[in-house]
């Protein structure tokens, strides 16, 4: 079993357990954290505090946990609408999926691409690879610059430069003419560090995962609150109190805000009284992604006849740019990925542009494939009012706002979430997870 916490569970009081489940007033003194968020951040700390004794209220504003963690479940298997891939060997995830005893499928399969106007086998892409790999020197030695200042320097050719542009908008949800490349190169280097090329999929999907942590933070002793919007915190050192939009508030000695950075941008969606201002500059400079991601659900998987193999397929030009099949596993699903710049475009004109991408990608004939599609899943997370973006990334010169979110405000107030991670993991489910197990230490340092 892996342990979250140090410390022994104590024996928990049914008049206290009573009170708040019920939400009365009685019980408003004896909470210890009040955590904003269930995503995997916000659960994660949730569990290690409450398995450490301290009593904790989670708010959440959805009906159901794990943030942009979003599985559907069809006959074909499960489909993800949010996180799906696990990037790497991450040790704290992959030992929370063990403990779960969630099993893990290594995603295999070809790399197509369509070149020349057929799709074959993508080539070994060395001048663009070389182009990422340099970045980490010029960053080590120059100021922070974007990606696309970085590319103006170099004497790449055109067709590299636009190959590496459309990596790094499509892989970080970002704009490349706003990425900084300080925060690009810890990335890379985080990602090798941990095998980052590999990826793999939950076979029950992610959503599994966050009521796996929900259920055990429940059994420890926290209390959840679905469908709870919270609007504001009044503190000051030792009190918070949370207010949520119906007007219900409680008080604890410590918050954890584990909102996502959208949320905490949009004005009024999130108030602080005082207003932390180091945290909220930093809020302020960084960037929500911006990703729209279609799923199409067929009658049959109609591409095996021609590429059996296929996992990814890379379409320059054309939206989606990115494509990927449940590849080893057989199904009749295909995923439409499009990040960045890109995703800059209305949801339903995306899906019919997606489909005469795909006809004119494996030489069909207009319309053809409609007949086939029995569904399509979507989502465009910017559009969601409590999420309000994508994953996060840093725009030049805002590498070190992580680290400002990641510090305690006055032992009082702490954050939470994959754009407070410090390890060079953001935009990564392992990165929201570390960054809640960061918060409910530093809670457990200054309130024991």
């Amino acid at each position: 079993m892996h342990r979250w916490c140090r410390s022994p569970l104590p024996e928990r009081s049914a008049g206290i357990q009573a009170g708040m489940q019920d939400d009365t007033t009685e019980t408003i003194e004896a909470l210890d954290t009040i955590i904003l968020g269930a995503g995997i951040a916000g659960l994660s700390a949730a569990r290690c505090l409450a398995e450490a004794g301290k009593r904790v209220l989670v708010l959440e504003a959805r009906a159901t946990p794990g943030g942009r963690m979003r599985t559907v479940a069809t006959a074909q298997g499960p489909v993800e609408l949010g996180a799906e891939f696990v990037h790497g060997r991450p040790p704290e995830l992959l030992a929370l999926i063990e403990e779960a005893g969630f099993a893990l499928q290594e995603a295999e399969g070809q790399q197509l691409c369509f070149l020349g106007g057929s799709v074959q086998p993508c080539p070994e892409d060395d001048a663009t690879w070389s182009l990422l790999d340099a970045m980490a020197a010029t960053a080590a030695t120059e100021p922070d610059m974007c990606f696309d200042a970085y590319l103006a320097r170099g004497n790449a050719s055109a067709e590299d430069k636009a190959r590496a542009r459309g990596y790094v908008e499509g892989f970080n949800a970002a704009d490349a003419r706003e990425i900084g490349i300080a925060s690009l190169a810890k990335q890379q280097q985080a990602e090798d560090a941990i095998e980052g090329h590999r990826a793999a999929r939950l076979e029950r999907g992610y959503q599994a995962l966050a009521e796996y942590v929900l259920s055990r933070a429940q059994a420890a002793g926290a209390t959840f609150l679905f469908n709870t919007a919270a609007q504001a915190i009044t503190w000051q050192q030792g009190t918070c109190t949370v207010r949520a939009a119906d007007g219900r508030q409680w008080t604890a000695a410590t918050v954890i805000c584990a909102l996502p950075l959208g949320v905490l941008q949009q004005q009024g969606a999130m108030c602080f009284d005082p207003a932390p201002a180091a945290a909220l500059a930093a809020v302020h400079s960084l960037a929500p992604g911006i990703v729209q991601r279609i799923v199409f659900e067929w009658t049959e998987r109609w591409w095996a006849a021609s590429h059996p193999d296929m996992h990814f397929l890379f379409v320059r030009g054309q939206r989606p740019p990115t494509w990927w099949t449940t590849s080893p596993r057989a199904s009749a699903l295909l995923t439409g990925w499009v990040g960045g710049p890109q995703a800059k475009v209305d949801a339903a004109a995306l899906v019919q542009e997606a489909l005469r991408t795909l006809e004119q990608v494996f030489e069909r004939a207009p319309g053809s494939l409609d007949g086939m599609l029995k569904a399509v899943h979507s989502v465009h997370w910017n559009s969601e009012p409590y999420t309000l973006g994508a994953y996060s990334y840093a725009p030049a010169g805002a590498a070190g706002a992580p680290g400002i979110l990641a510090t305690p405000v006055e032992n009082t107030l702490f954050f939470a979430g994959e754009h407070t991670d410090t390890t060079g993991h953001p935009g990564t489910v392992h990165g929201a997870l570390r960054s809640g197990l960061r918060a409910a230490g530093q809670v457990l340092a200054v309130r024991r």
